[in-house]
């Protein structure tokens, strides 16, 4: 079966809606075509042959994939069964229109019923034209030697032909091979307006229209010629009132016994509803219903003419979002909310040229604005798109007032993705977004492979999970008064398939915004609490406080608690010697949420640590208030100058000391550091000095 994708009824069939039951159907359809032709059918026969076409109908309306074919064989059939007379096809149509309609709830199932309906019209019309220029072979065709049979078959042919050429819906119209009209019949006449008189004498070539096709009458001419015996067009022409008619026209050649060019026929069918149906579809599959834009479909469309044009102009695009939408909606309610996208629909179109620019609704309150111009004045565009938004607008009695940001990318015309194009500028306009709305943004191709490689990683830390390649290097934690062993810090690592080895910094950060440090966060405890496991057995006796990072979005889990419990059970770690380290960003702030997950850990004997002290909100007068038990200074006061920092360092670890925290210096590198943060009173430090992070079965007690 062939199906034709193209068609403007492709899209979503009525498979869901409840289709007319077969009887009814079959009895209307047999009783309205009832004494309109002569079929040489029983009744019961009449209804079994319109029971199939209805179970065609029926297949038709609810295949995912229309096929236009069917429906041009449905009217075919009609005329096969000998249902020619001129009221079959209209009484046929208005049954199935009936019927249909109830079943048809949405635009794309009414769209698929008058696809279907005009596609029988059309098969019906074929058909019917098909079956005439038979008979005009066949009449042209006689033989002179069967002169006698052949009058009388001739006067036969010529009467059906008669009959047929008068009473028929389709327009017929006969010319000499000069392209002079010499007889044209009821229907075509009603399809023009004219009079029969209007046609008669008048060249073919009279009636070229502004739309037609180059070279459609260069083959015209060839057929007067003999070059050519059928030609078949959809063509236009202007009627009497000068309104446009769209019509199916198919032109045969009529040869005389000497095989030599003597008469042009053309059947004519008006396909001026079809055509304007297919048109408002088309216009509706392309256009946004609230603003009247492009949607997206039609912009990439053109964006894609654009960039497929080697050596054509240079084109730019800006992809623009409404800063504070949403709050539009939420505040004023979405009636406002359509008439503000209403409002900016109108102000980008004004800034454009309609002969070089497009402007359309993506979805949403996301535009987008194609530019055929340099980039100077795509810049100009966007620039002048941020302040035209930004003007205050009055809708409902409230002055709104918002601003859009814009992501601009330009190229020149070549071999480019549109798809992947505007992938970028919807990147580039998050650039605008964070650095803080009302701009645009000019993309960076550097910055946007590196935020690709980024969301790359992000998508695959989940199987990386799964496949086991996130392991744990362990590095030592030392007792910074007699430089003892006292446990190690666990630090993830990334072993890629790639052979690369990726440090925390390149993917944590990314499984925290992503939620994958979830699961992430779970396996490296996992693994670290089986290792250190292994190495406490193997040296008993030895204390060691097992170190480990835990990010708020862990924190933020319901069953985190109950999570990390059955970890340390499954493991066989104590909980007392277990330490958990939190940024002091993810528990500083006063009701963050944190602080009730924290104090059933402490209830449970966990270690709490704030990491990175000194780095964020420094809200010391609320430590007081949390189950922490030590902080571990930020890098820098180590690595810049400590001697330099030594008050600081010495009021922050006496401080920290007053409330009964442990004090963790990291990053320590040389042996100076470690005696100047002993003598300021740190408890415990880790760094290279100490040891590099590496295999737990390395570290010696």
């Amino acid at each position: 079966m062939t199906h034709d994708s193209a068609s403007p009824a492709a899209g979503e069939p009525v498979a869901t809606a409840r289709m007319p039951a077969d009887g009814p159907l079959v009895d209307d359809w047999t009783a309205a075509l009832h004494a309109t032709s002569f079929v040489s059918m029983t009744g019961m026969h009449r209804g079994e042959y319109l029971s199939r076409l209805v179970h065609r109908v029926h297949r038709l309306m609810t295949d995912t994939a229309f096929d236009r074919a069917g429906a041009l064989r449905i009217g075919g059939d009609l005329v096969a069964a000998h249902y020619t007379d001129p009221t079959s096809l209209d009484r046929s149509l208005r049954v199935l229109t009936t019927h249909l309609t109830p079943a048809t709830s949405s635009p794309a199932q009414v769209q698929r019923m008058g696809a279907l309906l005009a596609g029988i019209a059309a098969g019906y019309a074929q058909a019917l034209q098909d079956r005439t220029r038979a008979e005009q072979e066949r009449i042209s065709r006689s033989t002179f030697a069967a002169r006698a049979a052949a009058e009388e078959a001739r006067w036969a042919s010529e009467a059906r032909f008669g009959a047929v050429f008068a009473n028929t819906l389709t327009g017929i119209g006969i010319a000499d091979v000069e392209g002079r009209i010499v007889e044209v019949n009821g229907a075509l006449c009603d399809i023009f307006g004219f009079q029969a008189e209007d046609f008669v004498g008048q060249s073919v070539f009279a009636f070229i229209h502004d739309d037609d096709e180059p070279g459609t009458w260069d083959q015209v001419k060839a057929m007067a010629n003999g070059e050519l015996d059928h030609l078949r067009m959809r063509k236009s022409y202007a009627g009497k009132d000068g309104q446009q008619i769209w019509t199916d026209l198919v032109l045969s050649l009529v040869r005389d016994q000497q095989d030599e060019p003597r008469f042009l026929v053309a059947m004519v069918a008006d396909i001026s509803e079809e055509h304007q149906l297919q048109t408002r579809l088309r216009y509706q599959a392309e256009h946004d219903a609230l603003t009247g834009l492009p949607n997206r479909s039609r912009f990439l469309r053109e964006l894609g003419q654009s960039l497929g044009t080697p050596g054509g102009p240079r084109i730019g695009v800006c992809y623009l979002d409404i800063d504070g939408f949403k709050a539009v909606n939420d505040t004023f309610g979405h009636h406002a909310g359509d008439e503000l996208l209403r409002v900016v629909a109108g102000r980008l179109s004004a800034l454009l040229d309609p002969e070089r620019d497009l402007v359309a609704r993506l979805s949403g309150d996301e535009f987008a604005v194609l530019v055929r111009a340099d980039p100077a004045r795509v810049r100009d565009v966007a620039q002048a798109a941020v302040e035209a938004v930004r003007r205050p607008v009055v809708i409902l009695g409230h002055e709104i007032r918002v601003s859009v940001s814009i992501g601009v990318v330009d190229r020149v015309g070549g071999d480019f993705d549109p798809v992947a194009l505007l992938k970028a500028a919807d990147s580039t306009l998050y650039w605008a977004k964070n650095e803080g709305r009302d701009r645009y943004v000019l993309h960076d191709p550097v910055r946007y492979r590196s935020d690709l490689q980024r969301s790359d990683v992000a998508a695959q830390l989940p199987a990386a999970v799964d496949r086991g390649e996130l392991v744990v290097d362990f590095q030592p934690l030392v007792r910074l008064h007699d430089h003892a062993l006292v446990g190690a810090e666990a630090l993830v690592r990334w072993n890629r398939p790639d052979g690369r080895r990726l440090g925390p910094d390149h993917f944590i950060a990314l499984a925290e915004r992503t939620g994958s440090i979830v699961a992430l966060g779970a396996e490296v405890l996992r693994q670290s609490c089986v290792q250190a496991r292994v190495w406490a057995d193997a040296h008993p006796g030895s204390p060691f406080l097992l170190s480990v990072n835990i990010a708020a979005r862990q924190l933020a889990e319901p069953g985190i608690v109950d999570t990390i419990s059955g970890i340390l059970e499954q493991t066989r770690w104590p909980a007392e010697r277990l330490q958990l380290e939190l940024t002091e960003r993810d528990v500083m702030v006063p009701d963050g949420g944190a602080s009730a997950m924290l104090r059933r850990l402490a209830a449970m004997g966990v270690t709490i640590v704030i990491d990175d002290f000194g780095t964020g909100y420094s809200n010391l007068a609320y430590l007081h208030r949390l189950p922490v038990h030590g902080l571990k200074l930020a890098g820098p006061f180590v690595t810049d100058a400590p001697a330099d920092n030594a008050a600081l360092l010495g009021a922050v670890v006496t401080l920290a000391h007053s409330l009964h925290l442990t004090v963790t210096a990291e990053s320590v590198e040389t042996a100076g550091q470690a005696a100047q943060l002993g003598e300021l009173g740190c408890d415990v430090a880790q760094g290279w000095y100490f040891g590099m992070p590496g295999r737990i079965d390395l570290i010696q007690p």
